[in-house]
């Protein structure tokens, strides 16, 4: 992880689950820390032991949940749904979609030929975890219902769902399960479609990728994607619908039938990174009363 972070940034490790809590209040002490900001259920319950001169916020990047959240300061939401049920959280809260990540030039290469694919293939793509959660088993049903044979299947990502995956892909050699991939610009430039199955969720960064890089997309329309892909020309399909999205991949194959299906120009200025860490950083000043403008000149603490 340090080896992706900025000069200016001192990675310090919590590896011990029940002494993050007091690590917190020493860094916080030691450095002089005004802003903490937690992500995920380990973060946000480390937050608690920040002392009160702290400004403790949030991203819920599944959803508020009381006993992890209801302590801090602020939340940030990722998706409009997500503000209807903060219930009686009585902290400051704000909507900031996630962005693109600022991805370096990624090395293209050629996964029709590491797979011994014919060329014309027509490559059928999705990147995640695999997990019940995100779906994949829909979308192996379906594309083993109606994709043609010319298709192929290729999905990245690891996770405790790969047996039953592959013991429900089993016998279609046009199915890849291809584990983990450091260059996933690399591996969606070789999609003509991407496919987003997932039951739930709240924002989607890897649809937001595959729109960067001009795929058609089919997604299901789970709680995030259902928002901001309104007005984007995608296919939304009911979530856990193999029937909606079979029908989806055989519309898509139908329509057009040659390899390469045609990039799409998205508008992808709602994503912005700048943007986002501008509305970031305002919303620790609200929450901080300020604290955030003095961020630049707090003490470096090596350890």
């Amino acid at each position: 992880m340090t080896k992706l972070l900025s000069k200016q940034v001192i990675f310090h490790g919590f590896a011990t689950p029940f002494l993050r809590g007091l690590r917190l209040r020493w860094l916080a002490a030691r450095a002089g820390i005004e802003i903490a900001h937690g992500h995920l259920s380990h973060g946000c319950k480390a937050l608690a032991a920040a002392p009160d001169s702290v400004a403790r916020i949030a991203t819920l990047h599944v959803g508020y949940k009381a006993r992890q959240h209801a302590h801090l300061d602020g939340v940030i939401c990722v998706n409009a749904a997500q503000a209807t049920r903060l219930g009686k959280y009585d902290g400051q809260s704000t909507l900031i979609s996630n962005w693109l990540p600022d991805v370096k030039s990624a090395e293209s290469f050629d996964l029709r030929a590491q797979l011994n694919l014919p060329r014309e293939t027509r490559l059928v793509g999705s990147v995640g975890r695999l997990h019940l959660s995100k779906g994949y088993d829909v979308l192996v049903s379906a594309f083993r219902q109606s994709a043609p044979r010319d298709a192929a299947l290729v999905i990245v990502g690891e996770g405790p769902h790969r047996a039953a995956l592959e013991k429900l892909a089993r016998g279609d050699s046009r199915i890849h399960l291809l584990g983990h991939c450091n260059n996933v610009p690399g591996f969606l430039r070789n999609l003509d479609l991407f496919v987003s199955p997932s039951r739930e969720e709240s924002a989607g960064l890897a649809i937001l990728e595959a729109m960067s890089e001009g795929l058609p997309i089919i997604a299901t329309a789970a709680e995030g994607p259902s928002e901001y892909l309104r007005e984007h020309p995608v296919t939304l399909v009911a979530p856990g619908s193999v029937e909606q999205l079979s029908e989806a991949l055989a519309d898509v194959m139908r329509e057009q039938p040659v390899v390469r299906l045609s990039r799409v120009s998205y508008d992808l200025r709602p994503f912005s990174r700048s943007a986002g860490i501008v509305n970031v950083l305002d919303f620790y000043s609200r929450v901080a009363g300020g604290a955030a403008a003095q961020l630049a000149s707090a003490p470096i603490i090596r350890g």
